[in-house]
Order: structure tokens, then C-alpha cells, then sequence
């Protein structure tokens, strides 16, 4: 099981996020009320997705042989619904190769089709408030 732990600092909305050794800073954007200083939680949502499928063309890449040289992804969404809640999500790729282009088409349409984080998405995963502890301070 994958477990992060999103803690704030000094009693304001900046937080860090961590696992393991790894962390992200987040906060609310100035406009927002926060202090500008991190990725808001829509903006994270957008490299899972992004950083997902570049790991995993590596990872279907080298199954296939393949070296690759550079990838891109570009990840779009828009805020809307009530509830508010990501819509229109859509990636772009680029990758280079040392493949032919038709190698190199068959990887990104291959890696679109199995890439975790867009089929978690895509099929519906349940997301589950499994704890609560309220502590008061007055």
C-alpha cells in the first residue's frame, strides 16, 4: 500500500506533503487565502496523471527495446459541476526515440491503454473519508 502524509506548517494553509524520503509543498493559491507558496490539490492532480504516463512509457518502453530520448506530456483540465470536480481531462505526449515513427506511435497508444493513474480515473476508483479525530483547542 502507497500512503502520503499532507501535514501543515506553523498553523497555515502551506503544507507539505510526503512518502517516504519524497516531499511536495502545497498551499492555497494568495487569492485563495493561502500563501501562494506549493501546488493547490487541482494542480497535483495534474502531474500524477502527467508523471504516471511518462514513468510507465519507460517502463513499456523498455519491454519493447526501446531507447528513449525525451517525453513530454501536457496535461489540461477544466473546474466545474456542483460538485466542483476535474472535467474535460485530456494528455498530449511527445516522445522521442531511437524507433521508427510507427514504433513510437504503437508505445504512446500502448502506454495510454495501461498508464494506472489515467485508468484509476477513467474507471470510477472509489475514494473513501476512512478516519476522522477533531481535536479542540478551546
Amino acid at each position: 500500500m502507497t500512503t502520503v502524509e499532507i501535514r501543515t506548517v506553523s498553523g497555515s494553509s502551506l503544507a507539505v506533503g510526503s512518502s517516504g524520503p519524497r516531499t511536495v509543498t502545497i498551499d492555497r493559491a494568495k487569492e485563495s487565502g493561502g500563501l501562494g507558496l506549493g501546488f493547490n490539490g487541482g494542480e497535483l492532480l495534474l502531474p500524477a496523471i502527467g508523471g504516471c504516463y511518462s514513468n510507465d512509457v519507460f517502463r513499456e518502453a523498455a519491454k519493447r527495446d526501446l531507447i528513449l530520448k525525451n517525453v513530454q506530456v501536457t496535461v489540461n483540465d477544466d473546474w466545474a459541476g456542483d460538485p466542483v470536480r476535474a472535467q474535460n481531462v485530456s494528455f498530449a505526449v511527445v516522445v522521442e526515440a531511437d524507433a521508427s515513427e510507427t514504433e513510437i506511435v504503437e508505445l504512446i497508444e500502448h502506454t495510454g491503454r495501461v498508464a494506472e493513474i489515467p485508468n484509476s480515473l477513467r474507471l470510477g476508483t472509489e475514494v473513501k473519508l476512512r478516519g476522522i479525530k477533531a481535536i479542540a483547542s478551546r
